[in-house]
This record gives C-alpha cells, sequence and structure tokens, in this order.
C-alpha cells in the first residue's frame, strides 16, 4: 500500500497544494517557509493515530494567515492511497474509503460544527464566528467523480457518498514521524519512545526464553543483596533518613535492583557500540549524526518485523532533515538505504547532497511565490519535460546543480568561469550579494540548457532562471552595433519564468572591457603571463580593442577557464564594469 496522492488547503503555510507522490522513497525539498513540515503535519492529521485529538483541534496559527477566521472557512487535508489490492489487512484498513479498483482516499476537514453550519446556511447567524464554532472530522471514500481538492467547507459528506473513519480503525497503520531537532539519546533511553523497546516486543521473544532471562536476573540480585559492602552502605542511608525524618516519617532502606520481570529488564536494556576505538560504550558517547543513523536503522528493523508478523496494514516513516549532523558520504548511503525499503519513506530536506542521490521522480519541490503562497510540484510529471530531458536531468542534476531546486531565483551559466567570477563582479560593481537576494549561479558545464530551463514552468518550478550564455559569435563577422539577438534554441526556452541573455562573444572576451583592465591584467600577473599583462597595461591608455579581447580569450583557454577565473575572482575588488548582458540578467532577475 503506498500514498499516492496528498491534498491540503488552508493549514498554515500552505494555502493550496495538489502532489501526486511516485515512489516509495520520497524527498520534499523547498527553501525555509515553503510549508515542507506542514505537509508532514498535515499526512499526520489524517493518518497519525499517536498524534493527539488536541492538535486536531486547530488553533489560530494553524490556519493559513489569507483566512478570514471570522467567516466560514475550511482546512483540508486528503490523502489517496494505491497498491492495497490482493492485501487483506490493508484492504480491511481501508474499508469503506475505495472510491475505484486499488485506490482509496481519506480526508480531514476542520469546519464550523453542523448546527454552526445550518444556523450560517439558513441566515439565522449573524456574528463573526470564532474558532469555538469549528470541529474537526475524519472522512474516506465517496463519489470518485467529485474531486476531493473541489469540496467546499459547506459541501456535505454525505451528500458526496463519504463514511466516517474512526480513528481506531488506523490503528494498524503505522506512522513514525521523526521532527528536525530530535533528541535521539533521550527517545533511546524512553521506553515509550526507543525503537528498541518496539524491536523487542515486535521479536515475540519466546516465554520460555523470558523466563531463563528473568531467573539468570534474579540470581544477580540476591548476590547483591547478600554483599557485606552494599549493606552496609544501606544502613548508612538509612541511619541518616532517620536523623531527617524522625520515627513518624522513617521508611526503611535496603539496597538491590527492582523487582525483575521481563518488562522492567527490558525497560533498562541499553544500546552498546563498538569500534576500532572503544569497546561497548553507550550511545551518548557517539556524535549526534550517527545516533541518528541508529535511531533509524532501529526503526527500520522494527517495521521489518511488524510487516513479517502478517498483522500490519502498513507503515510510512516521516523524517525532517535525515541529513542532520550527518557527513555528506553517510547522507547519500542513508538515503539509498531508505530507497530500498519495502515500506514508504516521505523526507524533508535542505541537503543537495541528499536529493544529488535521489532519482528525478523521488522529488516533490515545493516554492514560495512572491505574493507568499506556497507551491508544489513534481518535476518529474511538468509537462513541459520530454522523456529525454527526464533522462538527462537523472544524470546531471548531481550536488551542484541541484541547488537550482533550492533557489528561490536561479541563473544559469555554461561553465565554471561563468560560476566562479560572475557573483563577485557582480557583488563589486553592483553592490548586489546575489546569494542573499535568493539568486544561485548555477553551471552546466556545456550548453545544453533545454533540460534544465524546461524545468521552470507553472506545473514545475515556478520562479524565474535567466540563462546567460555565449553566442561565440566570430569576431569580425557582423556590425559590432547591430543588437545581439540569442540563438534560436534560446528563444525557444523562453517562457513566463525564463529568459536569455546572450553575449556578443564569449565571456572571457566580453569581460574584456575598459574598467576591467587593471583586474585582467593582475590575474596575467599571477598566471605568469607576462607578455599578456604588458598588452593590457598598454590599453589602460590607448583602449581596449577586439585583438586585445583574443588574446585574453586565447590565455584563458592556454591557462585553462577555470583557473583563469579562479585568479580573476581574487582580484575581482579591480573590476568597474559589467557586461551589460549580465547586468540585464541580474536585474531582471530582482524584480521577481
Amino acid at each position: 500500500m503506498r500514498l499516492s496522492r496528498i491534498v491540503i488547503k488552508n493549514l498554515r503555510a500552505i494555502q493550496a497544494l495538489d502532489i501526486p507522490i511516485t515512489d516509495a522513497a520520497t524527498v520534499v525539498i523547498g527553501e525555509n517557509n515553503a510549508g515542507k513540515s506542514t505537509l508532514l503535519h498535515g499526512i499526520r492529521l489524517c493518518l497519525d493515530v499517536t498524534l493527539s485529538s488536541a492538535f486536531r483541534s486547530l488553533s489560530k496559527e494553524d490556519v493559513h494567515c489569507a483566512v478570514d477566521q471570522s467567516a466560514p472557512f475550511q482546512v483540508l487535508v486528503a490523502v489517496e492511497f494505491t497498491g492495497f489490492a490482493g492485501n487483506e489487512n490493508e484492504e480491511a484498513l481501508l474499508h469503506g474509503t475505495q472510491i475505484g479498483t486499488d485506490r482509496a482516499r481519506l480526508f480531514y476537514r476542520f469546519r464550523p460544527k453542523r448546527l454552526v453550519r445550518e444556523l450560517i446556511l439558513s441566515g439565522y447567524l449573524d456574528r463573526p464566528l470564532t474558532l469555538d464554532d469549528f470541529g474537526w472530522e475524519l472522512f474516506g471514500g465517496g463519489n470518485p467523480e467529485i474531486d476531493v481538492a473541489s469540496i467546499q467547507w459547506d459541501h456535505e459528506n454525505g451528500d458526496i457518498g463519504a463514511c466516517s473513519v474512526g480513528l481506531q480503525i488506523l490503528q494498524s497503520f503505522l506512522v513514525v514521524f521523526l521532527p528536525a531537532l530530535r533528541d535521539v539519546e533521550a527517545d533511546l533511553q524512553h521506553f515509550r519512545r526507543s525503537p528498541l523497546m518496539k524491536l523487542v516486543e515486535a521479536s515475540e521473544m519466546d516465554l520460555a526464553e523470558q523466563a531463563a532471562i528473568v531467573e539468570a536476573v534474579k540470581a544477580v540480585n540476591a548476590q547483591i543483596e547478600t554483599s557485606t559492602p552494599i549493606n552496609d552502605l544501606a544502613g548508612y542511608i538509612d541511619s541518616a533518613l532517620k536523623e531527617i525524618t524522625g520515627p513518624a516519617f522513617a521508611l526503611d532502606v535496603k539496597l538491590g535492583l527492582s523487582a525483575p520481570t521481563f518488562q522492567s529488564i527490558v525497560r533498562n536494556l541499553i544500546v552498546l557500540l563498538s569500534g576500532a576505538l572503544a569497546q561497548n560504550v553507550e550511545p551518548r558517547r557517539n556524535g549526534l549524526g550517527l545516533n541518528n543513523v541508529l535511531f533509524i536503522a532501529m526503526l527500520i528493523e522494527q517495521f521489518r518485523k511488524r510487516a513479517a508478523s502478517g498483522n500490519a496494514a502498513g507503515e510510512l516513516i516521516l523524517i525532517e532533515e535525515p541529513e542532520a549532523h550527518l557527513h555528506p558520504q553517510l547522507q547519500s548511503t542513508l538515503m539509498d538505504a531508505l530507497r530500498q525499503l519495502p515500506f514508504q519513506v516521505i523526507a524533508t530536506t535542505h541537503s543537495t547532497q541528499v536529493t544529488a542521490g535521489a532519482s528525478l521522480s523521488s522529488f516533490a519541490v515545493m516554492s514560495q511565490q512572491p505574493n507568499g503562497i506556497s507551491v508544489a510540484a513534481v518535476p518529474s510529471r511538468a509537462s513541459g519535460l520530454t522523456p529525454n530531458d527526464r533522462k538527462d536531468l537523472e544524470r546531471y542534476l548531481d550536488a551542484t546543480k541541484s541547488n537550482l531546486l533550492f533557489a528561490r531565483r536561479v541563473m544559469l551559466v555554461e561553465g565554471p568561469a561563468e560560476l566562479l567570477l560572475i557573483p563577485p563582479m557582480v557583488k563589486q560593481i553592483l553592490g548586489i550579494d546575489l546569494e542573499r537576494e535568493g539568486i544561485s549561479v548555477v553551471a552546466i558545464h556545456g550548453t545544453h540548457f533545454g533540460p534544465f530551463a524546461r524545468m521552470f514552468a507553472v506545473d514545475c518550478l515556478p520562479k524565474r532562471c535567466a540563462i546567460v550564455a555565449d553566442a561565440d559569435r566570430v569576431p569580425g563577422i557582423g556590425d559590432p552595433d547591430d543588437d545581439v539577438v540569442p540563438p534560436e534554441n534560446l528563444v525557444a526556452l523562453e517562457g513566463e519564468f525564463v529568459k536569455a541573455f546572450v553575449g556578443a562573444t564569449t565571456f572571457e572576451r566580453e569581460i574584456t572591457m575598459d574598467g576591467n583592465l587593471t583586474m585582467l591584467a593582475a590575474v596575467a600577473g599571477d598566471l605568469g603571463a607576462p607578455r599578456i599583462q604588458s598588452h593590457l597595461d598598454d590599453a589602460k591608455f590607448l583602449g581596449t580593442t577586439e585583438e586585445l579581447k583574443e588574446k585574453v580569450l586565447r590565455t584563458a583557454v592556454r591557462f585553462g577557464k577555470a583557473r583563469f577565473a579562479q585568479a580573476a575572482a581574487r582580484h575581482a575588488e579591480k573590476a568597474q564594469k559589467l557586461p551589460p548582458y549580465i547586468e540585464q540578467a541580474v536585474y531582471w532577475l530582482r524584480q521577481w
């Protein structure tokens, strides 16, 4: 059984969200305050029986800020399931909620109570509403012709054929939520939260083996109780207590282990770890990252044993920031392991290392628009992407390029020279820090802008993307005063969210201009190119020529464009002028 769709309306940061879930391991990415945590909380409102009912009765802060809470409104969270056909436990869990072959839905509603709704609709309620007039309800199923996203506050569940769902019915579907700021050490020690305790319970240890363990502890307890030093210490404590309390409140003191039962023994079990530097140490000696992985590992094993018992109707792990405190390589291996699990995982992340190792189909991207509204999309479902685009993006979205999934606005450039040099030049000349503006410069290391640019659309990444590219026009061909027209393939990529800004020739030639000659001369000196350094020094008085631009380009090619750009970035404070097409791209991105 797999969660296949999530719909949320008016919950916290989310005004409206409707996303399909395609993979067993889904990675929800996006900037801060885009609604990632709200998405997980919405799932819990529908499915998590361990979530207190106090959280299902929403507060003012749980309702989207655009909602007028003095008027009728509704907070709606709906989930749909597929993949349960043929599984008796899962079919029993979803009985009555099915809306088609191998398709079921449950939905949570927070809206005016029935009596209040009747008064509103009959016109007898002439006062502003308060949250005391609202209540929550959990229903499932209904007419499959009615899309759950279209249900309004005054639509009655009975009219759409939905039936009430009791939380007790969901007890066989286990939802585990791991928050971002989790205290793993405390959770491992607390018997109600520890996955070790639940793992022992799921193991269903033989009663004879349990009895043998209890007898072993009893024997140790008896030996401790007969120890002279222990009895002497108990006597000292007993005397001190009686001195303080007096005879009226006195209690007798003995030292020993608590009465041994299998449950008490299990509660006192601790995990012991060994490595090259230490043997049998407690998790508190570990770093936070490894303890997180340890916790998740025990949780996974608990899920496996629970599923093997045949009594479960599905499991779902919700994890905020699984990368917390983890080395980048361990982030990748953890996510790879989660993708191989037989049950579903939904994780939110800020880590490009996590997204670099995830498949394109597993991404759900959340973005915050300039008007404050959060939107979500699944890039692999974007209508503008071709099958080849999807294959290309699977290969190209490494840890560096996947930064475009997180950025508010993106500047796509061809290679490392632009990546290294544009940000410091923009900061020096325009006084604009691109990172602080939420603009990420992403090098695609080529001219294949199509797959990346087609992601920036209303049904995928609805945010601005500027393509900054070279025209690579051969010097001497065409009038230098002609308007620079982007190549046809870049023009075809332009749309509501994409615009191309193209230099007349090549980036290194374009930055060779009056005002930047001091910077370039310093670069030539660093690289050990005295001849071009001399030409640049002379040009400060004679002016920049096409011949000089070509010499700078040849120097960059000879030493390597990336190395040239690194040297130039060190001297960016000497830059005074920015090529117009780059300046235009920056201003266009900032208008968003």
